[in-house]
């Protein structure tokens, strides 16, 4: 393992600027994985990093050094800083000093919507985007697809609200949603609190593919007269709607309770 001590080491500058800046990790195409479970996760499922970067306070910790023994064995370089060195890279506060740098997928986009997939519109909150990425996960969705104006995907904020999503997704960035729909191969689903039919009364025993929109101004009116239904979330509370990322989750697992319930009775 390669010790770094100086700020004024390339390699530490390199990893603080990418650290630092959403604007350098997106020219870099590369990205920081902060934490055990966002490592473990990574391993598990897309490989080794570029890069293991460990506290030397955090070293000796039983998982963490298992995760440099792996890392090591697969041939990733592993760093270990200081704490105050460490600190100035990390986002999380009083965690185990474990980070890894990886480079960010570069995925073609399909021709068509053929399965269940979530389209987002103009989504801006990274929280948001996280959870919903780990509803979509959790629910078996395979397919995610982002407008340009949808927050980067692959910011340290949204895959830590992920929780490891992000490795067993195809998530697709800048994508023309509206091409989408024009050649979608199942039902497109918009939510939508002036539509009259609620969710639990759609047929969702088949793939079909789920549009959401902005945090306040939800879909944008083209590409909701593009959908192939919109239904409406009932809820009992005076309360004008849900949050996005509950009402993905909502729609998701009303999604798969009817699918497995198709599926028992075949």
């Amino acid at each position: 393992m390669k010790s770094i001590s100086s700020r004024d080491n390339p390699l530490y500058k390199e990893l603080k600027h990418l650290a630092a800046s959403s604007q350098a990790r997106r020219k870099a195409g590369r990205t920081l994985l902060d934490g055990v479970h966002l490592c473990e996760s990574f391993l598990q499922h897309a490989g080794m990093p570029e890069y293991c970067v460990v506290s030397d306070e955090s070293a000796s910790h039983p998982e963490v050094s298992d995760i440099i023994a792996r890392c090591e064995a697969g041939r990733a370089q592993c760093i270990m800083l200081p704490g105050a060195l460490y600190g100035a890279l990390s986002q999380v506060e009083n965690g185990i000093g474990l980070l890894f740098v990886v480079a960010t997928p570069h995925t073609t986009l399909p021709d068509r919507l053929a399965g269940s997939a979530v389209l987002l519109d103009n989504l801006q909150d990274p929280g948001n985007l996280g959870s919903i990425l780990r509803s979509a996960a959790a629910a078996g969705i395979k397919q995610v697809f982002c407008s340009d104006g949808t927050c980067f995907a692959w910011s340290p904020k949204v895959l830590r609200a992920g929780m490891g999503a992000h490795f067993i997704l195809e998530i697709y960035e800048h994508c023309d949603l509206s091409r989408l729909l024009a050649a979608a191969d199942v039902p497109v689903l918009a939510t939508s609190s002036h539509a009259q039919q609620s969710v639990f009364d759609a047929d969702l025993a088949q793939p079909c593919a789920w549009l959401f929109g902005h945090e306040g101004q939800g879909v944008s009116d083209e590409l909701m007269a593009m959908a192939s239904n919109c239904v409406m979330i009932p809820h009992l509370g005076a309360v004008e709607s849900l949050n996005v990322a509950a009402s993905v989750a909502v729609c998701l697992f009303e999604q798969v309770r009817q699918s497995s319930r198709s599926s028992s009775l075949r």
